[in-house]
């Protein structure tokens, strides 16, 4: 069995500390077993490990989001990239063509797709690997995992079984119901149905033959090229409801869908994180700054105080899956970004005269990455070295450089910089067109700009 997980998301309903190319997912606030932070990416990641899952695993994502993914469970992990962000049918549509195409696997092979941050226990991967002998034996065209529900939700949609499927050990599905109201939650309850955790399994020629009988390609460069094609809807309103036969197994483990402020909190590994303070007398807050000016809360209750180079919020935890609506709309910059090598953090941003800009970055370069050896067509840098050793390329000619070194970089100067020991600078951007688009690659590997570049005796 092979497994997709989908790693998407906006990163609004967790801001400020998610963003664009931060979402949910890579928030480090969870606690592993041993007490380190992790975000729910890390979690699941290890999670797939010791269930035996993980060298089947790939993961379908956006370009904005694969840095991040990289920076925290390392680059050797298959991944199927959308050239633009669209809804989920889309984006396992073109991981099915890719384990096809690229991965080889047989259209007879059974494929399990999942979220990549449900917060579970690890009994639950061993109902995912259920799944392949559950679709077998039903011959149904799709499987599904749904929780027993613990009390009437209204914010999960629901799988309703069929009258007769009862006593089998998987239940077939009659029809959905997707976030109900209280009373109609509770009517669905005393009905035996069960909570969509998202999870299911199909056959891979399943998908294939509905890519073919639409005329689309079965080879994932070329989907790839075509993927504006696909349509932009969910899998459940492509695929799932228009099934002929569906089937679910019932989990009665750990499950919660960590979307919200608020459900984040119940499983957030301390209440205070970063730098901040708050006095004894408060109650149920959880407080979260990732900025280097402390936070202090006295005397609060029932409040998410969360502050990130983004912004600031305050609120009502209750009140708290609000701030999605409250920001649709506002279309500005990530101020924080991780990255294969590291991250960096917007410092300021602001306009000059004529049109130009200038941008203040603080990067790290973890030891022994790098970024590329690569041009900018709209903009000259300042690097100031603040912590660390590394070895530095410009236009061909090779520098060793450390804490308290300033390097400047034209305008369409080559150049690169890999990390001996972990690496800060502060980065100064000025130019008429500051964007992250503005970038040329020319070496990716550092070997290959040692290859191409002379070491300069200091």
């Amino acid at each position: 069995m092979e497994l997709i997980l989908l790693s998407g998301g906006s990163g609004k309903r967790l801001w400020p500390l998610s963003n664009e190319s931060r979402s949910k997912q890579f928030l480090q606030v969870l606690a592993d077993d041993e007490g380190l932070m992790e975000s729910m990416l890390q979690r699941v990641w290890r999670q797939l490990d010791k269930a035996g899952l993980q060298q089947s695993a790939m993961i379908a994502t956006s370009k904005s989001q694969v840095d991040a993914i990289q920076n925290q469970i390392g680059s050797g992990i298959p991944l199927s990239i959308e050239p633009e962000r669209r809804d989920t049918f889309s984006a396992i549509a073109l991981a099915a063509v890719y384990l096809y195409s690229v991965k080889g696997v047989g259209s007879q092979e059974v494929v399990a797709v999942l979220p990549v941050d449900p917060y579970v226990e690890e009994s639950f991967f061993k109902r995912v690997a259920e799944l392949e002998d559950t679709l077998n034996n039903s011959h149904a065209d799709l499987a599904l995992i749904g929780k027993k529900p613990t009390f009437p939700s209204e914010k999960y949609g629901y799988l309703t079984p069929k009258s007769d499927s009862q006593q089998l050990e998987y239940l077939e599905v009659s029809h959905f119901k997707e976030k109900p109201a209280y009373q109609q939650a509770a009517d669905l309850v005393e009905q035996h149905a069960l909570w969509n955790t998202g999870v299911f399994a199909f056959k891979l020629e399943y998908i294939l033959s509905i890519l073919e009988e639409r005329g689309l390609p079965i080879v994932y460069d070329e989907l790839y090229k075509k993927y504006s094609l696909l349509p932009n809807r969910s899998f459940d309103y492509e695929v799932v409801e228009k099934a002929e036969k569906v089937v679910a197994l019932p989990y009665e483990g750990e499950w919660k869908d960590l979307g919200t402020w608020n459900t984040l909190t119940e499983e957030m590994a301390e209440n205070e994180i970063g730098n901040c303070v708050m006095t004894e007398n408060s109650s149920n807050t959880h407080l979260i700054n990732e900025l280097t000016i402390p936070i202090a809360a006295i005397g609060v209750k029932d409040l998410i105080i969360a502050a990130s180079p983004d912004g600031i919020l305050v609120s009502k935890k209750s009140e708290s899956p609000r701030v999605k609506e409250l920001i649709d709309g506002v279309n500005k910059r990530p101020m924080y970004e991780e990255r294969r090598w590291g991250w960096y953090r917007v410092l300021d941003h602001m306009k000059v005269r004529d049109g130009a800009e200038v941008i203040t970055k603080r990067i790290c370069i973890k030891a022994s990455k790098n970024i590329s050896y690569q041009t900018h067509s709209y903009r000259h840098e300042v690097w100031t070295i603040i912590k660390g050793t590394g070895e530095f390329a410009l236009n061909g000619e090779l520098y060793s450089v450390k804490a308290g070194d300033v390097l400047q970089i034209p305008i369409e100067a080559a150049h690169g910089i890999k990390a001996i020991t972990d690496l800060e600078f502060i980065e100064v951007q000025s130019g008429s067109k500051l964007i992250e688009e503005d970038i040329i690659r020319i070496y990716m590997k550092w070997d290959e700009v040692v290859t191409h570049c002379s070491a300069v005796v200091s």
